[in-house]
């Protein structure tokens, strides 16, 4: 990914490429960017985002794995930090899967369950583990977002999964799934089954929403989680 940003921002005729920092390098070498787009990985990234917010440096963030305390982290660094930087995160940066989460949204009213099946190649550095759909996986977004018109109806604890499903094995590496059966064993009134789906099959596929995010970053200060609210 971080290669192929800095392909992006290269090729992009009104910005350009600064220092590329990579494992091993000196991450204050982003110290004079306008933009820095962090794309590591789980354990390091709130460290990189605030190295980059204590330089006053607005920063676009790909990397998974966010919870409730790491974004209170950022949004204390922010208060401390010159005025105006402002800080996105987004678990997709690919439009047709924030579209994907915008239309699920729309439909959460109307059905009883959400399943959300991720899959990805089986090299996928932050490849969710057992129990499926840890905070490493992008795929909860959708799933949270209409469990939360009614947070009953949406379950992340492993056991309610059905048989088979969201289980780690050799033949089914990087899927993530969620399921609710029906309660009480009742049938789907509905009688209709309503599925939405997206495909990447590059990651340049990624590319439209990250310099997006790069260009209009500077002009939303503080913290902002999810690329829908920049369209």
């Amino acid at each position: 990914m971080g290669r192929t940003v800095c392909q992006a921002v290269e090729a992009a005729p009104d910005l350009q490429l600064g220092a590329q920092i990579d494992v091993g390098d000196d991450v204050n070498a982003v110290a004079g960017a306008d933009v820095a787009v962090v794309f590591s990985v789980p354990d390091v990234v709130l460290e990189h985002t605030l190295a980059c917010i204590r330089h006053g440096v607005h920063t676009v963030v790909g990397t998974t794995g966010w919870d409730a305390a790491k974004l209170d982290a950022v949004r204390q660094a922010l208060a401390e930090a010159p005025a105006g930087v402002g800080v996105l995160v987004a678990p997709n940066f690919a439009l047709g899967a924030v579209l994907l989460m915008k239309f699920a949204a729309m439909a959460a009213p109307h059905f009883e369950s959400v399943e959300v099946i991720e899959l990805h190649h089986p090299d996928k550095v932050d490849a969710p583990a057992a129990p499926p759909g840890t905070p490493r996986s992008g795929s909860l977004r959708p799933a949270r977002r209409p469990a939360a018109a009614d947070p009953g109806r949406h379950h992340d604890e492993p056991g309610r999964c059905p048989r088979g499903r969201g289980r780690r094995d050799p033949g089914a590496r990087g899927t993530a799934a969620r399921a609710d059966r029906p309660r009480g064993g009742r049938a789907r009134r509905s009688g209709e089954q309503l599925t939405l789906r997206h495909d990447s099959f590059d990651r340049a596929s990624f590319m439209s929403g990250v310099l997006l995010g790069v260009r209009q970053v500077a002009s939303r200060p503080g913290l902002t989680v999810g690329l829908d609210t920049f369209l």
